[in-house]
């Protein structure tokens, strides 16, 4: 195809499909995943599962930077053994802590799922994110919550 050709008909064909792409009336909902989760019925065992380990991670967090510390201040090999040991112990438990996880939320994130599908159906709407998530990653930067929120609707529905 000539070159100049299409240089023309590029323009003509984004003014064609730019119309019918606004026409789409897709609607962008989130959810609040943790105030989900913890209004759930049998979320218990997860929810305190989840503390623990938190805890536990944190806890294992102040030790590395403690011994990162003295290994920066001290530049002895051991104090940099400890702490590559330390760091090599908090990787294979956080490995461990994230399969348990995932083991004891795979039935409540089924259920999750479900209802929130089933709510964003009802209410219309396309997409729907983790608003933590959305949150937290800069995904968006912007959205009304008084008509995007289904928080509400999905605990409604699964209680």
């Amino acid at each position: 195809m000539n070159p100049k050709l299409t240089f023309l008909l590029l323009p003509f064909a984004l003014m064609v499909t730019v119309p019918h792409a606004q026409q789409s009336r897709s609607r962008v909902g989130f959810v609040n995943v943790q105030a989900a989760v913890k209004a759930m019925p049998n979320s218990a065992a997860y929810l305190k599962l989840n503390t623990s380990i938190t805890a536990d991670l944190a806890a294992k967090t102040k030790n590395i930077q403690t011994l990162a510390a003295k290994a920066a201040a001290s530049r002895k090999p051991a104090d940099q053994q400890a702490l590559v040991k330390a760091q090599q112990a908090y990787q294979t438990t956080q490995s461990g802590y994230q399969s348990r996880l995932n083991t004891a939320f795979a039935p409540l994130a089924t259920k999750l799922n479900a209802t929130v599908a089933k709510v964003a159906k009802t209410s219309g709407f396309t997409v729907v994110f983790d608003q933590t998530v959305a949150a937290k990653t800069g995904l968006v930067v912007y959205a009304n919550t008084q008509t995007t929120d289904l928080t509400a609707a999905v605990i409604k529905a699964l209680k």
